[in-house]
């Protein structure tokens, strides 16, 4: 394979293709369920509120809701076992998450278990419940919603940088094992998105977008293959740099840019 070929099976026509997105009542999730609606894809929308879920649906007709809270196994179960007997899926997408500015002077150890059981555990249900039919198949795409806070330690991200960072982490040994058998594995790291988790944050937020922009930084990843999405580049790059340095000058530079 060239070394420039794409990780990928590039996902660039999506007419009639079934795809789940859990997390998809506000923010990223419900953005990119209308985004791959408007490009022809058979959408199925599932997260907890389900008068969000009726609101999409009503909004886009032909795609349909599956209410379901992402932390409790069962009902993950239940919700793959009534899809996936409607037909195969082509897509999974993983975009739930929680999220509260967090430090160590202030530690909240149950709210960090929430963290972990939205960001993390039910990604887990999620593959439990899907993985397969998807390896019968020998084809699909997984993708998990990360973020650029699971690079590397950052202040306020004492709760949800470590979930992401477990995100990060699970999808390049998904990769590892689901590429030989036909599949992609796909994770995606923004930077700061205007939504209803980062709203209540009281500092400074650069280069932040839109989750219809981020909506469509994701597909125009998935159109080319990528592993890693992440953006906006303008700021994702400067993240990325950051995981290089050497620990004395990382903590240092923090410190000098947050305080």
């Amino acid at each position: 394979m060239s070394f420039f070929a794409p990780l990928n099976p590039p996902l660039r026509d999506w007419q009639g293709q079934t795809v789940w997105i859990v997390g998809a009542s506000t923010g990223i999730g419900r953005a990119t369920a209308s985004a791959l609606h408007r490009a022809g894809a058979r959408v199925t929308v599932s997260a907890r509120k389900a008068e969000a879920l009726a609101a999409f649906v009503a909004q886009h007709p032909g795609s349909q809701a599956l209410a379901l809270d992402a932390t409790d196994p069962a009902a993950v179960t239940l919700a793959a076992t009534n899809l996936l007997a409607q037909g195969p899926l082509d897509c999974v997408v993983y975009c739930a998450g929680h999220y509260r500015a967090m430090r160590a002077e202030a530690m909240d150890v149950a709210d960090m278990q929430r963290h972990m059981a939205v960001n993390y555990l039910g990604a887990l249900y999620l593959l439990d419940a899907v993985l397969p039919a998807l390896l019968a198949r020998g084809r699909g795409h997984i993708s998990l919603v990360g973020s650029v806070a699971g690079y590397r330690g950052l202040p306020n991200s004492l709760a949800y940088g470590p979930t992401k960072a477990a995100l990060i982490n699970l999808a390049e040994n998904l990769y590892l094992d689901l590429h030989p058998r036909g599949l992609g594995v796909s994770i995606v790291n923004p930077g700061f998105v205007e939504t209803p988790l980062t709203a209540g944050n009281a500092f400074s937020m650069p280069a932040l977008i839109t989750p219809e922009q981020a909506a469509n930084a994701m597909l125009a990843g998935w159109r080319c293959g990528t592993f890693e999405l992440h953006f906006p580049k303008r700021f994702t790059l400067w993240m990325q740099a950051l995981r290089l340095l050497p620990d004395r000058l990382f903590f240092a530079l923090v410190r000098r840019v947050t305080q």
